[in-house]
């Protein structure tokens, strides 16, 4: 057993709202830091717990209104004595002291000046696994070099989400979380790259250029581009067309924002649809004004609702992937690479706005649904392990676009963050402000690494649906700008302050290591096999 250092002792508190620790005279409290794991050593449980709060106290207030001088002998007469250092935690799991190893939800306290330590390495390990099988290291502690581990299994279960505010490494985090997926093949990973920054290489914060998916796994991952988009077609798989006929009123919808859409334009869509079908699109472009006037008399729609979706709808005309007729099968082999176990990065390359990004998102994942859909239906009438659908996850970016409030319920990003992982199929959002996400949404994430957020809002919003959130808003408020993130939800045990895994060299060839072992083994397999038929 690792030795450990003391900090202090429980001098009250209660389970809801959490323990008060008052520091021993030989802790300085410039020492201990909000987001800190710590265990405090009951009768019967080890409580490991995080630091919430930090303060100072005094045995009498005279002491306050009347300060000694400013002097270091004053200073350390006084300190543990006359004034001291005081902690909030708040309790998280306990492990009985019989002998169990088995991690307990917190239902009691522990006793009145109970001992408080610093955590080990141990106890970093008890709680959050080693890094083998399932469990994958996203970060370490803030103060110490062990792994903190997610459960990669769980993860992929349901929803989830990255949050934190521009320059604080969200696509950093968001590309470690898909390495351990595909590292592990716990899932297949359809990635919408907005900014080319998962394909083959991404720009970091500093002058230099760090590996893409592509570098890290080779033929594993997929890189696909919108036609007329990649900045260097010889790396590529293949080109995305939208046809005008594969245009739904939901994709109207869905972009209203980015089109300056009234609120009747999904309606009159509607009619087109109805009378038109899926060649709504075209035939809506190809009407002109006693076109539009007719259509509008017989089917007793506005003829200014006809007109304003004309005219903005004919910037989706202008972008260089949607054609009249497009050929369907760059979409389906993407979609069945990930029915097989590959992975996809989608980049938008010179398609950098948004309305790109959200028109083809949706078009896509649109198809994927159906699929996913069908095949489980499938599977749950066979009962064929050969049916089960393969887990997928659905990264995007900028995720309030697709998942506002406005849009949540009516669209499929909507569709999937409320039901789809009954379907096998999932989403990992990425965003700077949370606040704008629809909450329903919000609460059906199941784990939320979040690096810094400024604003109240979005603070708020992160902890949607999480008990006992307000002992961890002072935690969330004091991560630092780069390479710091609160872990919490479903993967993970309790929440955790890591310092994130660096995202280098170290982490490349670690990458290539494990590689080769699954290459090795898989090989070992197939000879034992020829060498022992059945």
């Amino acid at each position: 057993m690792q030795r450990r250092q003391r900090l202090g002792v429980v001098t009250g508190g209660s389970l809801l709202d959490g323990l008060t620790v008052r520091l021993d005279a030989g802790t300085s409290v410039e020492d201990v830091r909000v987001g800190k794991f710590v265990v405090v050593h009951g009768q019967r449980f080890t409580f490991f717990s995080m630091v919430t709060d930090v303060r100072l106290g005094a045995v009498t207030p005279k002491v306050m209104l009347d300060p000694p001088p400013a002097d270091e002998f004053f200073a350390n007469v006084l300190s543990g004595t006359t004034t001291y250092g005081e902690l909030r935690l708040d309790l998280r799991l306990m492990l009985p002291l019989d002998g169990s190893a088995e991690l307990l939800p917190v239902k009691t306290v522990p006793h009145h000046f109970a001992p408080l330590f610093e955590a080990n390495a141990e106890d970093f390990q008890h709680v959050f696994g080693r890094e083998e099988g399932s469990q994958f290291m996203i970060g370490s502690p803030l103060d110490m070099d062990v792994p903190v581990c997610i459960d990669l299994n769980r993860l992929v279960e349901r929803s989830n989400g990255v949050f934190g505010k521009s320059g604080t490494g969200k696509s950093f985090l968001t590309r470690l979380l898909v390495c351990g997926v595909i590292l592990n093949d716990v899932a297949s990973n359809l990635i919408f790259d907005m900014h080319d920054e998962y394909g083959w290489a991404a720009r970091s914060e500093g002058a230099h250029f760090v590996k893409g998916l592509r570098q890290l796994f080779g033929s594993k991952v997929l890189l696909y581009a919108l036609a007329g988009g990649a900045f260097d077609r010889k790396l590529i798989d293949g080109e995305i067309m939208i046809g005008y006929d594969q245009i739904e009123p939901e994709d109207v919808l869905l972009l209203s924002e980015e089109l300056n859409l009234n609120p009747t334009a999904a309606e009159t869509a509607e009619l087109l649809v109805d009378t038109y079908g899926t060649d709504w699109l075209a035939q809506l472009w190809k009407m002109d004004q006693a076109d539009l006037k007719n259509f509008a008399d017989e089917k007793s729609a506005s003829l200014a609702s006809l007109n304003a979706l004309k005219r903005k709808t004919l910037q989706l005309k202008r972008l260089g992937f949607v054609r009249e007729r497009a050929d369907l099968s760059p979409i389906d082999h993407l979609i069945n690479a990930l029915m097989t176990g590959r992975h996809v990065v989608l980049s938008f390359g010179r398609y950098d706005d948004p309305l790109a990004y959200m028109l083809v998102a949706n078009v896509i994942t649109r198809r994927i649904h159906q699929r996913w859909r069908e095949q489980t239906e499938r599977y749950l009438h066979s009962k064929l392990e050969s049916d089960r659908p393969r887990p997928l996850m659905i990264t995007i970016e900028e995720a309030h676009k697709f998942l506002n409030p406005r849009l949540a319920r009516q669209t499929i990003f909507g569709t999937i963050a409320r039901e789809m992982r009954k379907y096998s199929v999932t989403l990992l959002v990425v965003d700077q402000r949370p606040s704008s996400i629809d909450s329903e949404v919000l609460s059906q994430l199941g784990t939320r690494i979040t690096a810094l957020l400024s604003d109240e809002q979005d603070i708020d919003a992160v902890f949607t649906g999480v008990g006992g959130s307000n002992r961890l808003r002072m935690v969330l408020a004091n991560l630092d700008t780069r390479q710091q993130a609160l872990v919490l939800g479903h993967a993970v045990p309790m929440p955790v302050v890591v310092r994130t895994r660096p995202y280098d060299e170290t982490f490349y060839r670690f990458i290539e290591q494990r590689t080769r072992r699954a290459r090795d083994m898989v090989t070992a397999q197939q000879e034992a096999d020829e060498l022992f038929p059945d």
